[in-house]
């Protein structure tokens, strides 16, 4: 049985209809502004470790996508206090993140974007002068990078709005796709993948406007007091 063109296109259209679907749902939960995407902005304009915040931040929405067409969506509805768990948590973290930026606002380290002739990433301190790493060079490079790494796992996976979106709403849409469910969290792992890698590596075109103190002491204090907002916003009644 040969298929004409008109059946080629119809499958076509089945196929991109819960692709596209997924990736529209997606992208209009992540756009916003939050405390990871202001993490990631951060980092992004910093030049530091954006290649391993994008990817956490992608593969972290991925799962969490996977989880909710999986049905575990399903489960934090039947266990409310799970969420109430990671709502204070978040809230606490965000606050402390927050009252962290507000110090860096409030008493800068002098802090510009400084952009090496191989668009390195950017520091405030200089690089070291010989070409050897000592040990506590080396020990502080890691810290760095596990420091960014565990701070972005956190604005991820204590936020309990990426339970209530991401796993229970985005999860509840797909499963009305039926076997079409995993085309459309598809999309919207796709719509994750966009969104971070766009965020991450092109906030690097911010830098312009970021080479002085001041610039970074206004950032900061703009993520200070949106943290801080966001984290009591959490446990406020609603």
């Amino acid at each position: 049985m040969s298929w004409t063109d008109a059946d080629r296109a119809r499958s076509v259209v089945l196929v991109l209809s819960p692709v596209l679907a997924g990736l529209g749902l997606g992208f209009s939960l992540i756009v916003a502004i939050g405390a990871q995407n202001l993490f990631v902005l951060r980092q992004g304009i910093r030049r530091e470790h954006v290649l391993v915040v994008a990817a956490i931040c992608a593969l972290s929405d991925a799962l969490l996508i996977a989880l909710g067409v999986s049905g575990v969506g399903f489960v934090l509805a039947a266990v409310p206090w799970l969420v109430e768990v990671v709502r204070w948590a978040g809230a606490a973290f965000l606050v402390g993140y927050g009252l962290l930026a507000a110090r860096r606002a409030w008493r800068p380290s002098g802090e510009t974007l400084r952009v090496t002739g191989t668009d390195a990433a950017a520091s405030a301190s200089p690089a070291p002068a010989d070409g050897g790493a000592d040990g506590a060079t080396v020990v502080a490079t890691r810290s760095r990078l596990l420091t960014v790494v565990l701070t972005c796992l956190a604005l991820t996976w204590l936020n309990p709005h990426v339970y209530l979106d991401t796993v229970f709403l985005l999860g509840t849409v797909a499963n009305t796709h039926g076997e079409d469910r995993w085309l459309f969290a598809a999309g919207a792992m796709a719509a994750s993948i966009a969104w971070f890698f766009g965020l991450a590596f092109g906030a690097r075109y911010l830098g312009r406007w970021l080479a002085t103190p001041r610039a970074w002491r206004i950032l900061d204090a703009i993520i200070a007091v949106v943290m801080i907002g966001l984290g009591v916003g959490l446990v406020l009644p609603h």
